[in-house]
């Protein structure tokens, strides 16, 4: 029996497809969740084997909330957002369904799925983390501390720094590790406001003080913080641009 997790905020929408699921025997539904934050709870939980995500949620939505699972589980995605589809078919999501949804194309979809779910053969959800543009820039950060999800505003940030598999986001409060890529996070925070100073490096202009020259082709930028951080020839070039040096 494979077990499925509904996470939606619209009660029809998950009533919906646990009607659909009904023709499946071999599939279960184990929890119904109406945002991310209940959606990443009930994961660690259940261990589902699929599950079906809306996108655009209150509180947390749901790439964000994939951001925090370790081992995500397959998705399927239903939302009525359909400039997110290119994104999630490039990415290897299982399927990507449009509201309102059609039983034909919901029965092809979790048929899709069934052929590889026996072998575990789940697509590759972190490539579609990386690989995800987000509708407009995000203004948030979210993480995983001490077990809690927290959500750290971009105007909290004093810099980013690349660490290993992680990256490392230094704020007022503290520092606070999330798995991902600093290429990922340049792509979904506003370059007018960040910039990717160096390959292990990138700040918010507002947190500039001042610029001074380190070795060949190099800087070290002066932060408000307090913080020293490289700036490669490449990452001076993007600040001139930007400032308009």
């Amino acid at each position: 029996m494979f077990k499925v997790i509904l996470i939606d905020d619209e009660p029809l929408a998950r009533q919906l497809v646990r009607t659909l699921l009904e023709s499946f025997k071999q599939i279960t539904v184990v929890a119904e969740c109406s945002d991310g934050f209940e959606g990443f709870k009930a994961i660690q939980e259940h261990h589902p084997d699929l599950i079906f995500l809306d996108i655009q949620m209150p509180r947390l939505n749901g790439f964000e909330m994939l951001e925090l699972i370790e081992n995500p589980p397959s998705v399927i995605f239903t939302t009525a957002f359909d400039e997110y589809a290119m994104k999630a078919f490039e990415s290897h999501a299982v399927d990507y369904l449009l509201k309102p949804i059609v039983k034909e194309r919901f029965d092809k979809a979790v048929q899709k799925w069934l052929l590889h779910a026996p072998d575990k053969e789940r697509p590759k959800v972190t490539e579609l983390l990386e690989t995800n543009v987000y509708e407009g820039y995000q203004h948030r950060i979210v993480v995983k501390d001490s077990g809690l999800i927290r959500i750290i505003p971009a105007t909290e940030i004093f810099y980013i720094e690349a660490n290993d598999d992680y990256i490392k986001i230094v704020t007022n409060d503290g520092s606070y590790l999330k798995k991902s890529t600093l290429s990922h996070i340049e792509n979904t925070l506003d370059p007018q406001q960040f910039v990717r100073v160096h390959r292990s490096y990138m700040i918010p202009v507002t947190q500039l003080k001042r610029i001074e020259p380190y070795e060949k082709d190099s800087h070290i930028a002066l932060l408000h913080c307090g913080a020293k951080v490289t700036v490669s020839k490449a990452g001076m070039a993007k600040l001139k641009n930007l400032l308009g040096w």
